[in-house]
């Protein structure tokens, strides 16, 4: 009978300071699964940092010289908590083996010398283990980010009817406002007989200037929100290459980056696959992109635009854009919130979130993902995965679908603890 299992899918890596025996394991067990070895425990180490996320368990040696099999391990598990760790004693070593099980250290030890077929059950059932952690994570994820994206849209509908009655009760307190203003430069005072203005000209002109100025911004951002909650209408009939979607983009706003010394560098292939979008809200997408790095960049520094196809495995083809800056960054407690309304990027904001909700929004009704992240050195960078075609994304799953996928995940994992 066929395994249901892709053994390969996650590599062993086995620890042992005794060269023939890493040729036996590897002789053993090449076939069968995707083998990493290492000689001592801070070679391993060094291997798990560098490959972290392709490695599904770990089985050492307990005696070697200088660091021992369990240091290897707990550091394993520091590393990556969900990484099966694998024992391997003699039977001078039995009670520091069950210890380690029995504070979590370890899922299993085995003896030596060890049987091969037992063993290789025992590999089986340790990665099964892995792989049912890691689907029953990635559940849980997607079902989070459906919900996430569910009270973004449920918030931002809310704020938009909000905006729309705040939008006609502000338009008719601006006409009192405005009204007053216009008659400003006419009002008179009588004093000793004479007429006196209460103002100068000059500075009520600027003074009129800019509240005029302040009103048109406080109406075109409920506007904004009024726009955004609206159910879009989305026509993918377009076929665009992204690099030059971001030159043009690039080339619209060159003024506007030019007058505060930002640097921005379209690295995007050329030869990426076209996708599919509705152009006028795609192009929009990176406009509002690029003017909210306008707006939250300090002068002199620079954005990076770059993108790739998307790693293997996927259902569907799909491309990835980074855009990146060497700003300030975002505070760890605003990443989290970045896309919706009212939050801001920096101290002193030229701009409120709404641009950023309206990418979310574009990006999420073509069928792809946008993510922030702070870089260590500095800086913030937006991800963006988009299909190549749109109508080819499957609807993400309903709750009865998500809950019979997760229970029969939950059901496996019993039977891989009740059974190892």
């Amino acid at each position: 009978m066929n395994d249901p299992y892709d053994y390969k899918q996650f590599a062993i890596l086995y620890v042992d300071d005794e060269e023939k025996s890493l040729k036996n394991f590897t002789r053993a067990f090449g076939e069968q699964f995707r083998i990493l070895s290492a000689p001592n425990a801070p070679e391993a180490l060094k291997i798990l940092e560098e490959h972290r996320d392709d490695i599904g368990l770990v089985m050492t040696d307990q005696r070697m010289p200088g660091e021992k099999g369990i240091w290897l391990l707990e550091r394993a598990r520091q590393l990556r908590p969900r990484i099966i760790r694998i024992l391997v004693t003699a039977y001078a070593d039995l009670e520091a083996a069950i210890a380690a099980v029995n504070v979590g250290a370890v899922y299993k030890y085995v003896t030596k010398p060890w049987d091969p077929p037992q063993l290789e059950t025992t590999l089986k059932r340790g990665l099964e283990f892995f792989m049912v952690q890691a689907e029953r994570d990635q559940l849980l994820r997607e079902k989070l980010s459906v919900l996430h994206n569910m009270m973004i849209a449920d918030r931002v509908m809310s704020l938009g009817l909000l905006a729309a009655g705040l939008s006609h009760h502000i338009r008719n307190a601006l006409v009192a406002v405005k009204t007053f203003l216009e008659l400003a430069p006419v009002m008179m005072k009588e004093e000793k007989g004479e007429a006196e203005t209460l103002r100068n000209p000059d500075f009520w002109k600027e003074y009129h200037q800019s509240v005029q100025t302040q009103l048109t911004r406080i109406n075109g951002m409920l506007k904004d929100l009024w726009v955004a909650s609206e159910k879009p209408s989305f026509d993918f009939g377009d076929m665009v290459n992204v690099h030059q979607v971001a030159a043009n983009t690039i080339r619209q706003l060159k003024s506007q980056f030019h007058a505060r010394n930002i640097e921005v560098e379209n690295r995007i292939p050329r030869d990426l696959p076209s996708i599919q979008v509705d152009k006028a809200k795609f192009y929009r997408l990176f406009e509002l992109l690029l003017r909210d790095e306008l707006a939250n960049l300090p002068e002199g520094r620079r954005v990076v635009l770059s993108g790739s196809k998307a790693g293997p495995g996927q259902k569907e083809e799909e491309i990835e854009i980074w855009i990146s800056d060497n700003g300030p960054g975002l505070p760890n407690e605003a990443l989290r919130l970045v896309f919706d309304p009212f939050v801001v990027r920096s101290d002193s904001p030229m701009e409120y979130g709404i641009h950023l909700m309206a990418c979310f929004f574009i990006v999420h009704h073509h069928g792809g993902l946008i993510s922030a992240k702070n870089e260590d050195g500095g800086g913030t960078t937006f991800t963006l995965r988009l299909p190549v075609n749109p109508a080819k994304v499957p609807p993400a799953p309903n709750d009865h679908e998500f809950l019979t996928r997760l229970l029969l995940n939950q059901t496996l994992w019993d039977n891989l603890i009740a059974s190892g």
